[in-house]
């Protein structure tokens, strides 16, 4: 995926927008890839107990596996809370004229270790506040969403 990054740029232009689809495609895989396994978890009974009943598919789907899915989905946001800086710092290492990842290029570039690690500084804490901030909004809307399993 970081491969895409330099010709995100060149398609795209220094804007935002190469920034934003290079962590949109960095956060992609985790978030699917654990919503996948949420879905697939879904308890057997459950599913067999719904087609028994003649349940229709999309029922099924919206009733029993998407709500099971939920934890999985969860916790590939808060997966995704920690890769999507780190995807909008590689696409700024590679063509931006602004933001962290471009003040990381200019620090190193004039040996400037203390600029350096106030950009670190501040990726950690937007980092850890994203992430805590998807973390609470998961916890309100599972205790809105109660499902037992």
């Amino acid at each position: 995926v970081f491969a895409l990054a330099p010709l995100l740029t060149l398609w795209l232009g220094y804007g935002l927008w190469p920034k934003v689809i290079m962590a949109l495609l960095i956060i992609y895989f985790p978030v699917t890839s654990a919503f996948f396994d949420g879905l697939m978890a879904t308890p057997r009974g459950m599913l067999d107990l719904a087609r028994v009943m003649n349940g229709q598919p999309w029922r099924i789907m919206a009733h029993i596996r998407i709500p099971a899915g939920l934890p999985g989905l969860a916790s590939g946001l808060k997966l995704a809370a920690v890769y999507a800086p780190i995807g909008a710092i590689i696409g700024e290492w590679v063509g931006a004229s602004q933001g962290l990842g471009y003040l990381m290029l200019l620090a190193n570039g004039r040996a400037k270790t203390d600029l350096m690690f106030a950009a670190l500084i501040v990726i950690v804490i937007i980092t850890l506040s994203l992430h805590a901030s998807v973390d609470r909004l998961c916890r309100v809307l599972a205790r809105r969403m109660q499902f037992d399993a």
